[in-house]
């Protein structure tokens, strides 16, 4: 009865006010349509929460061309004022709470379906971020054709994993609501933290009801702990209610059934329990990663791991024996990924010490093949910020600061995608799976039937040209009239983009890695076939930051510099034994400035050529301009005999361009070339004879000349050093034009795959 006070009696009962008995409440906010209630458990002190009430007089949908609600007027105008009345008491409060609910009434009968009001509240869910909602909940009447009259419902959006909703529908439930129970102590522990709890993290993966926003395939999960023999631990499946694991590590199988992929996209799944001593890593923490990695091993599928870590735990009663176990799993890693294991790593909360390395050990070495992913909030630290101000370190104003995505570790590459939230983090990993999971027993993904024609002229595709280079397709960047000496700048994303599959996505590792901008790393389908493709920028890009003096003021086109050369080695180390390689090569060579040979230029153009010494399966190398140096040596078909060479027409190989050969193997010859010239012969004897005639004006001929030859000279030794020449002592494979590069291509990894485990779905 104490509840009735702010509420009418019809207000009370459409809103279910009476299910508010077990707590103690006070009003914040009353107005005609909307009441605000801070609500007290009085057996449980912790349990605290916001409920908002709203009473919609009338809905009246209106309905955009396709028939999706564009708007409902009354209902947004209530609902807006339960959300500023939540978020005016969330700001005025020390610590927010994180697990209120906002309840709505709708009078009149919702005459939408459910499709239309998903996508409507896709909407409204969103202008309630960060209000800590767990629920919200509408109470409304629908039509049952069944039974030809009504049917009260009770929608429920809940918000499983923090910031994403979910919907499902009900009858309108009368029991009392019930105070936080263990497991949910621990969501919203975890939701005060920032992070998720590993469990809802399970429910979102594997969720069955109709999703607001963000739509994540089915799943399932069977999870896993360990069985201890002696010293030795093994993964064994368990079956028990969610969130009784005894350790700050959660394990399991997680099976996602993705509609592009004709099996099920299995992987190990791992996760971090922040809510317990910090998710600190000790021997039992380490004995099950361990075991998970075993685990995948066994079954041939990836580890997916989702780490929050404090580092080694710090108690009183352990000390270096918790460091000798984070090194036993930082040693499994090295072995779980030196045989080729993939571990895709999202980093969405704080990783210190041991973590940081664990999750360095697993992606960012040359050899790694998976990816790491980070959320804008998160950060990866040797050490936090408060340890680093007490001992006097350099720290920054935050965690982000020192080791967080946007300044750190996306700029330095080892952060390979930046992402908004832990929700764009899984479309972003689904994106990877759909174009490179390989299943159990297989090397390769299957084959995708594409509607993209196999025999499709690029050289047709549209180019948009934003040098004004008179391009206006793709054929025209490699035509002779337009280009015939191949050195016109252009987009070589566009020309990657004709190649791939038009119904097929990309994505782009290591796109935000500061001054590598001249390698392009994607993975996407062609021909149906699951492909690594890696191109060489050949435009001009200005430098970011501070630009040493004894290096180049802009990344030049068809150059590999330093971190560029890296960012190739790590995408052909990455494809190797699971998807061929094509590239797509317009390179003049390596930098060879001083300040590229101080940032190891020769160390990384090296693991080029070891990368594709070691490479596995086919790898298609394309010269599509020109192609010179000592990247002609890390690329040769000397290095690996699965290398297959081929050159557009047109296009030029050498050991040197003609224009530097010219002018620093060959002085000589021009020299002699330029002296012997009737118009430098003469020259010299007007000079001689002719007082008039000055040594201004003789210089000024005979440079004229000797560009001139030095010129020709140049023109000559690239017609001598074609592609023709290069075919001609066995360099290069094949010389083919534009219109056929995309059905060569696919007929060479055709090839190229027999012998692999796959086949056409």
């Amino acid at each position: 009865d104490e509840l009735r006070g702010p509420f009418n009696p019809l207000r009370f009962r459409e809103l279910r006010v009476f299910r508010l008995s077990t707590f103690n409440y006070k009003v914040l906010y009353a107005s005609e349509f909307v009441t605000l209630l801070n609500l007290k458990h009085p057996e449980n002190e912790r349990d605290e929460r916001l409920f908002a009430f709203v009473e919609v007089p009338t809905t009246r949908p209106e309905l955009d061309e396709h028939g999706g609600i564009r708007r409902m007027v009354a209902f947004e105008n209530v609902f807006m004022e339960a959300v500023y009345a939540m978020r005016a008491e969330q700001a005025k409060r020390r610590r927010r709470l994180y697990w209120n609910r906002l309840i709505v009434h709708i009078r009149n009968r919702l005459e939408v379906n459910l499709e239309q009001i998903r996508s409507y509240a896709a909407q409204m869910t969103n202008r309630a971020a960060d209000l800590g909602l767990e629920r919200l909940v509408v109470y409304t009447r629908r039509l049952d054709p069944a039974r030809q009259g009504e049917n009260e419902v009770e929608l429920l959006f809940e918000n499983i994993s923090g910031t994403n909703f979910t919907l499902r529908g009900r009858n309108p439930s009368r029991e009392p609501l019930k105070t936080l129970d263990a497991y949910t102590a621990r969501v919203v522990r975890a939701r005060q933290r920032g992070t998720l709890y590993p469990y809802e993290l399970v429910r979102m993966l594997t969720r069955s009801e109709l999703q607001v926003d963000t739509a994540f395939p089915k799943g399932e999960f069977q999870e896993y702990d360990i069985e201890i023999d002696g010293t030795s631990s093994h993964p064994v499946p368990v079956r028990r209610p969610y969130g009784q694991a005894e350790s700050n590590i959660v394990f399991g199988i997680v099976t996602n059934h993705l509609p592009e992929v004709s099996e099920p996209v299995r992987r190990v799944l791992v996760l971090a329990d922040a809510t317990r001593d910090m998710g600190s890593l000790s021997e039992p923490e380490c004995r099950r990663v361990n075991a998970a990695l075993d685990l995948a091993e066994e079954q041939e599928i990836p580890v997916e791991w989702i780490p929050i870590s404090a580092g080694a735990r710090i108690d009183m009663e352990s000390g270096t024996e918790n460091l000798d176990w984070t090194a036993a799993t930082l040693r499994r890693i090295i072995e779980f990924t030196e045989a080729g294991g993939e571990i895709n790593i999202i980093v969405a909360g704080i990783n210190v010490g041991a973590q940081s390395y664990w999750n360095a050990e697993a992606t960012m070495l040359l050899h790694t093949r998976g990816l790491l992913i980070m959320t804008e909030d998160a950060a990866m630290l040797l050490t936090g910020k408060r340890a680093l101000d007490f001992s006097g370190s350099v720290s920054a104003e935050d965690n982000t600061g020192i080791g967080g995505v946007e300044r750190v570790m996306e700029p330095n590459g080892q952060a390979q995608i930046r992402v908004r939230d832990l929700f764009q983090a899984y479309e972003v990993l689904f994106r990877h799976y759909r174009m490179t999971y390989a299943g159990t027993g297989r090397q390769v993904p299957l084959r995708r039937h594409s509607q993209d024609p196999t025999d499709r002229d690029i050289g047709k595709s549209p180019y948009h040209d934003p040098l004004n280079q008179g391009f206006s397709t793709i054929g025209d960047i490699f035509s002779s009239e337009l280009n015939p000496e191949r050195k016109k700048p252009f987009d070589m994303r566009q020309v990657m983009s004709a190649l791939k599959d038009q119904d097929q996505e990309h994505l782009e590792r290591w796109q935000g890695m500061r001054d590598a901008e001249t390698g392009i790393v994607w993975e996407t389908r062609i021909g149906g076939f699951a492909t690594g493709l890696i191109g060489i920028e050949s435009r001009g890009l200005s430098r970011i930051g501070e630009v040493p003096h004894d290096g180049p003021e802009s990344w030049s086109g068809g150059t590999l510099f330093p971190l560029s050369s890296k960012k190739v080695a790590r995408a052909i180390n990455a494809f190797s034994g699971r998807l061929p390689a094509v590239i797509l090569a317009n390179l003049s060579g390596f930098d060879g400035s001083p300040e590229s040979m101080r940032k190891l230029q020769l160390e990384y153009g090296a693991e080029i050529g070891r990368a594709v010494v070691r490479f596995q399966g086919p790898i298609i190398f394309v010269v599509v301009a020109r192609y010179h140096g000592g990247a002609y040596v890390v690329f040769s078909k000397a290095l690996n005999p699965r290398l297959h060479a081929a050159s557009l027409e047109g296009a030029y190989a050498s050991v040197i361009g003609g224009a530097p050969a010219a002018a620093v193997v060959f002085p000589g010859v021009v020299r002699k070339q330029t002296q012997a010239d009737e118009r430098v012969i003469e020259a010299q004897r007007r000079l001689s004879e002719d007082d008039s005639f000055t040594q201004k004006q003789y210089e000024a001929i005979y440079q004229e000349v000797s560009a001139e030859k030095q010129s020709e000279l140049a023109q000559r030794f690239d017609s001598i050093h074609s592609v023709q020449r290069a075919k001609d002592v066995g360099s290069i494979d094949s010389i083919i034009s534009i219109s056929e590069l995309r059905p060569y291509v696919i007929g060479r990894i055709e090839r190229g795959l027999d012998g692999y485990r796959t086949a056409e779905p």
